[in-house]
């Protein structure tokens, strides 16, 4: 099960132990470029507002969660930052209820199941085949669904199983496979352009 995502150098295995303010360093060194882009792309790339949301998060991490071991920070860490988000989005919501033509995507934009196996191992690359520039793959991922930008940022980009994922998302495994599924199918339609061997 991949609760830490990536290569990890937060905890390097020494026999010195490290301060809680060293610790937070490093795993703030670690995750914060990756969860920066996550924010970006889910706050229709206000970088103001992304930053503010991973230190937000970051804060009540360390909080809440000082004596928790690094390893068990990822989880929670993104669990914290999805809730920063997602209440980010609700006040963003009813501020512009009054112009509905403004609107921002659906926070629930689909809570029905389907049965759809676990895509464990798809490599986003292999998922659209093929190369696509990193901002075009950036724009199509920004124009899903939040909770489709969710599921496939949480298992494309940082690597979490489909278990961890739901527990971010506070949803269940089929609903983590069901948007993730149509978070993949979304982006090969959008990008389908980009697949011609002509």
């Amino acid at each position: 099960m991949d609760l830490m995502p990536k290569t990890k150098n937060t905890a390097q295995h020494t026999d010195v132990p490290m301060s809680l303010e060293k610790r937070l360093q490093l795993f703030m060194q670690e995750v914060s470029g990756r969860a920066l882009v996550m924010m970006e792309n889910s706050c229709q790339g206000q970088q103001d507002v992304a930053m503010d949301l991973v230190q937000e998060a970051f804060i009540a991490l360390h909080q809440n969660y000082p004596d928790k071991p690094t390893d068990e920070w990822y989880p929670l860490f993104y669990t914290i930052l999805n809730n920063k988000l997602l209440d980010w989005r609700r006040k963003e919501a009813r501020r512009s209820q009054r112009f509905g033509w403004l609107r921002l995507n659906p926070l629930s934009d689909e809570d029905e199941e389907l049965d759809i196996p676990d895509q464990n191992q798809v490599e986003p690359s292999d998922a659209i085949d093929q190369e696509l520039t990193t901002d075009e793959i950036l724009n199509a991922v920004q124009a899903l669904p939040v909770r489709q930008q969710q599921a496939f940022m949480l298992r494309a980009w940082e690597g979490f199983d489909t278990a961890t994922t739901a527990k971010i998302m506070d949803c269940s495994e089929g609903s983590v496979k069901t948007h993730y599924h149509r978070a993949i199918q979304s982006l090969k339609m959008t990008l389908a352009h980009l697949n011609s061997n002509d």
